[in-house]
C-alpha cells in the first residue's frame, strides 16, 4: 500500500493527498461507529434520536454515558458499545497516524541507507 523502503520518498503534494485520504477513512470509521451507537441506543434503550446521538457521542469520545440505562438489554448494549468504542477509537487513531508514521520511518531509513 505504501512505497517500498528502497523507493524514493513521496513528494509533499502526494503525501498530503495520502494524509487526507486516510483522514477520510477515519471519518468513515467515526460515522460508522456513531451510527451503530445511535441505532443501538434508540432501539435498545428507547432513547429519542437526539438523546441516542448524544449518548453515542459521549461513549465514543470516552466521556462516559449521559443517560442511565434501565433495562437489561440497554445495559448490555451500552456495555458492548463501550468496548466497541474503545477498539474503534484506537483503530481511528491508527488509520490517521499510519501515513505520518510511515513517512517518518521511511525518511529515517533513507538517511540510514544514504550513509552507508
Amino acid at each position: 500500500m505504501f512505497e517500498h523502503k528502497n523507493s524514493d520518498i513521496l513528494p509533499t503534494s502526494r503525501f498530503i493527498s495520502r494524509v487526507l485520504k486516510y483522514f477520510g477513512y477515519s471519518i468513515l470509521l467515526v460515522a460508522f461507529a456513531l451510527l451503530v451507537g445511535v441505532l443501538g441506543y434508540h432501539f435498545f434503550a428507547n432513547l429519542d434520536w437526539i438523546d441516542s446521538f448524544y449518548n453515542a457521542s459521549m461513549i465514543l469520545t470516552g466521556m462516559g454515558p449521559a443517560a442511565e440505562m434501565i433495562t437489561t438489554q440497554a445495559k448490555l448494549f451500552s456495555s458492548f458499545y463501550a468496548l466497541f468504542s474503545g477498539i474503534a477509537f484506537l483503530s481511528m487513531a491508527t488509520v490517521l497516524v499510519a501515513p505520518i508514521a510511515h513517512r517518518s520511518l521511511h525518511t529515517f531509513h533513507l538517511d540510514n541507507y544514504e550513509s552507508k
